[in-house]
């Protein structure tokens, strides 16, 4: 009776290594790879909107988010739905036909901001950079100098090419032009990079869940400014209904105590434990941490022979288009890479076959970090690919332990 028990013990074990085996490594720039408390959480028994204790939920959330973007006056809003959702809900909440819109853009989602505005006749300028760069201060002053906008539109990190911008300074810019809303998609940046929203003058700040808030996607996140929500009252009505922020107000404003639509509740209660997890790691340290994860995956890289498509001072902390060394081809690489053991994301747009999107943000560990390195490394010795093996990896590991002893980067 021991050895057959045993032997189911051993059955047991030896599953759960194929299953592990099995598993990939998520490394692309959303989903990301979701803790197991979060989807405990959106486990949970489904209960009716109007629940107590869901409503409780909903409201410590809000508060949550208002917390993660460091602001005191923003009107939190939790709309079931993507990024793309935000994207419209801020333009449309913020301009009307023939209103004049200017665009920043670092890449594919910027030019996405173009395409929803001119759906709806927005008058739309654009200020783009070549792919991998960004847009200088200056031109966007210059622009601002020639002509009056209803808004600005600037992409915090673009995940198509790797950019952070400069939201900082652009900020402070718009302080001088009190009829420009400052809108900021921080799709790829909230809960990874540090954003002030009151600090900063942004009027629209936005982002779904997949991201840098490690949560499965399903939900657009929002905060408005008391300027932001002026300007929505000013415009009367809007040629949207779903997207109308005065009808979720009441709601945001008094969960439980208003109906507009039914809120996704499962997908709250995953949220609540994911802004839980942040804030419990404190915004420093996350900050910080993604930092030193950027900086050791960028620096592994570059000593493989691979480079990082934007200059050192304007690379995001969240991800990284990887540009392939000679003789390494984009599709096959990729594949290979996968049944290795690591998913990462195809090039977007003009970078198609050039590059690879590496996604570090969220709630991976070193260890992720470390294991996607080795895994690159052997796709490359499959390739013959000239290089010191486990040079990428200990390039990064001299980054984290670095980083661990105090040093900066």
């Amino acid at each position: 009776m021991r050895i057959y028990n045993f032997y189911k013990i051993y059955k047991k074990i030896k599953r759960k290594e194929e299953i592990i085996l099995k598993k990939k490594l998520m490394m692309i720039p959303g989903p990301t790879p979701v803790e197991q408390s979060i989807l405990d959480a959106l486990s949970k028994e489904t209960v009716s909107h109007l629940d107590p204790e869901l409503v409780k939920t909903l409201k410590e959330t809000l508060q949550d988010l208002k917390t993660i973007v460091m602001t005191e006056q923003g009107q939190p809003f939790i709309i079931p739905g993507t990024g793309t959702l935000a994207m419209e809900t801020a333009l449309v909440n913020a301009l009307k036909k023939g209103d004049r819109l200017l665009v920043i853009s670092h890449g594919f989602f910027g030019d996405r901001f173009v395409e929803i505005a001119r759906a709806y006749d927005f008058e739309v300028e654009v200020l783009a950079s070549q792919w991998g760069k960004i847009v200088e201060v200056e031109k966007i002053t210059q622009k601002l100098k020639e002509k009056k906008f209803s808004a600005l539109t600037l992409t915090h990190v673009d995940t198509s090419t790797g950019v952070c911008a400069p939201v900082i300074e652009v900020g402070e810019i718009l302080k001088k032009y009190s009829e420009t809303l400052f809108i900021v998609d921080g799709v790829c940046a909230m809960g990874g990079i540090e954003e002030r929203m009151d600090d900063w003058g942004i009027d629209i700040l936005f982002a779904g869940n997949q991201k840098a808030i490690g949560v499965p996607p399903g939900l657009a996140n929002l905060l408005f400014s008391q300027r932001a929500l002026e300007r929505r009252n000013s415009l009367g009505k809007i040629f949207a209904y779903y997207m109308d922020i005065n009808r979720w107000l009441p709601i945001m404003r008094e969960p439980g105590e208003r109906y507009f639509a039914t809120h996704a509740v499962n997908m709250v209660n995953a949220l609540h434990q994911g802004l839980k997890i942040i804030l419990e790691e404190g915004l420093e340290e996350r900050f910080r941490r993604h930092q030193k994860f950027a900086l050791a995956f960028q620096t592994g890289l570059e000593e493989l022979g691979f480079s990082i498509l934007p200059s050192q001072e304007i690379r995001a902390n969240t991800v990284s288009t990887v540009v392939y060394p000679s003789g390494i081809e984009d599709l096959p690489f990729r594949e290979k890479l996968y049944q290795n053991g690591v998913l990462v994301s195809e090039g977007k747009g003009v970078l198609a076959g050039k590059v690879f999107r590496l996604g570090h943000m969220g709630n991976i560990t070193e260890n992720e970090v470390i294991m996607t390195l080795s895994i690159i490394e052997k796709t490359l010795s499959d390739f013959n690919y000239n290089f010191k093996m486990g040079a990428g990896v200990g390039a990064a590991e001299n980054i984290l332990w670095n980083v661990k002893k105090g040093a900066r980067h």
